[in-house]
């Protein structure tokens, strides 16, 4: 039985890669990356590191041969590169007689009104085509995605936001890359779906508990779209970025990240890591930097 993890070298895949090491023999293991070098340390330990990249596919269809499971982790780029992306991978993973899928998708994927899900609706449909049994991981949003503002609220700032009362499901990558190697690890996952999200919570409550941790007040400034996307701008987030940003917002705002549904704790086996405790977490590796 041999598994493989595309973007083993990303900051979810290198989790699931440490999670899965705790329980594989490395020679179980493979990886999927475009730059072989930056998984160096993999290989010295004896995991199978394959080339592939997603923009050509005969790498990909060479990189699952001989592959039991595989956890298609999901691409950067925008929604026309990713779509196309998914479909080169699952077309190999097809074409190489891979058992398993699994992928990182996002919540209520076949649902949501999120800009980002079309992306995820069309893997997920493109997978359930192939006849492969599969695991839909539908992940929330990362507790580390809010890293920038909580660095601009340790410079002096308040949490800036124009979600308004809008409520997202918050967990850290940790706890995504331990429901997945689970997924991985597991016997009884073919054809689930599983709605991964921490306990929703307003833009006030993330920055309060951030307050909590900090030991000091967290003041939230609400503002319409358009000075979010000034304010952004001029502290120095890329120009392209800009628009992905006020979307995500427009998105929390409509309640694309209310779910109230969750099965985190039923991979996991225990209970979700604290907010606060993910909090302090990345307080302390913006210290270290």
């Amino acid at each position: 039985m041999k598994t493989l993890v595309t973007g083993a070298t990303g900051k979810l895949g290198s989790k699931v890669v440490a999670e899965l090491l705790k329980k594989l023999r490395p020679s179980e293991l493979a990886v999927s990356v475009r730059t072989p070098e930056k998984a160096a340390h993999l290989k010295a330990l004896g995991v199978d590191v394959r080339q592939a990249d997603f923009d050509q596919p005969e790498t990909l269809t060479r990189a699952f041969s001989g592959i039991d499971k595989l956890l298609l982790i999901s691409a950067d780029g925008d929604n026309e590169t990713r779509i196309r992306q998914h479909a080169n991978a699952v077309a190999a993973a097809k074409q190489a007689q891979v058992k398993f899928i699994a992928y990182t998708s996002v919540g209520n994927a076949s649902e949501s009104s999120l800009f980002l899900a079309p992306v995820h609706k069309l893997t997920e449909e493109a997978i359930r085509k192939t006849g492969i049994p599969f695991s839909f991981l539908r992940n929330n949003w990362y507790l580390e995605n809010e890293t920038g503002t909580i660095q601009a609220v340790l410079a002096g700032a308040p949490w800036l936001t124009a979600a308004k009362d809008g409520k997202v499901g918050w967990a850290l990558q940790q706890d995504y890359a331990e429901a997945a190697a689970a997924v991985l690890l597991g016997s009884e996952h073919e054809n689930s779906v599983y709605e991964l999200s921490g306990k929703p919570l307003t833009q006030e409550e993330l920055a309060a508990a951030l307050g909590e941790v900090l030991q000091k007040d967290v003041p939230v400034k609400q503002v319409d779209d358009a000075t979010y996307a000034e304010i952004m701008g001029q502290v120095g987030v890329p120009d392209f970025v800009v628009p992905i940003l006020v979307e995500i917002q427009r998105a929390i705002r409509a309640g694309a990240l209310d779910l109230p549904r969750s099965d985190f704790e039923a991979l996991l086996g225990r209970p979700l890591t604290p907010l606060n405790q993910g909090l302090s977490q990345i307080v302390e590796g913006l210290a270290k930097k």
